[in-house]
């Protein structure tokens, strides 16, 4: 089976409709807490170089996308969906990342970061360097937390003061910067203390 991995592009934004109606159909299956999406909100990941498709021909396989807070000090790999009859092929493996790689490209120095309750996505996260943290080490931009209100947990997050849920956060760090290559401390010139 030949499943193509790769950005998605403007011509794939008729797939929108198909990829909300996986997410929500999986929430449903899974009876979690997987935020839904609105069909022009991916369209808009899509339009912007923001998401991964995989596809099976022209049948959609999965899907996840990238989303930018705090003035790209952080960034979410979100909405990973892998439909059913593609499921066990280690696509979500594939697929995320692709989605990793494609957010260390556009924010060389963003926190990557996501939460969820799926132990294989954790698995998945944990091969790419995330780590578990705090949900006080993820962003406190306003937005992100709004998309949480879809879902079904979401009383559970607001009644912890945003602490806990039943997700489990996972933080990739931002890469350390560079250290010069070159040893400038000769040009130093210190002045004689009196």
């Amino acid at each position: 089976m030949e499943i193509t991995i790769r950005v998605a592009e403007p011509t794939d934004i008729h797939y929108a409709e198909a990829i909300c109606e996986l997410i929500k159909e999986s929430a449903k299956a899974r009876g979690t807490g997987i935020a839904e999406r609105q069909p022009a909100y991916v369209q808009t990941k899509i339009e912007n170089g923001n998401a991964v498709i995989a596809l099976h021909g022209d049948q959609l396989a999965g899907f996840c996308y990238i989303e930018v807070w705090s003035h790209d000090r952080y960034v979410a790999n979100s909405g990973l969906i892998v439909a059913p009859e593609y499921r066990r092929l280690g696509l979500a493996r594939q697929i995320k990342t692709h989605i990793f790689q494609l957010s260390r490209q556009k924010f060389p120095q963003a926190h990557v970061f996501g939460i969820t309750t799926s132990l294989a996505v954790m698995r998945i996260n944990s091969s790419l360097g995330y780590e578990p943290v705090t949900f006080s080490e993820l962003t406190q931009d306003e937005a992100f937390w709004k998309g949480c209100q879809a879902c079904t947990n979401y009383d559970i997050l607001e009644r912890n003061q945003r602490r806990m849920c039943l997700c489990t956060a996972m933080l990739a760090e931002a890469p350390e910067e560079e250290p010069l290559a070159t040893d400038l401390s000769d040009l130093i010139i210190s002045t004689p203390q009196v």
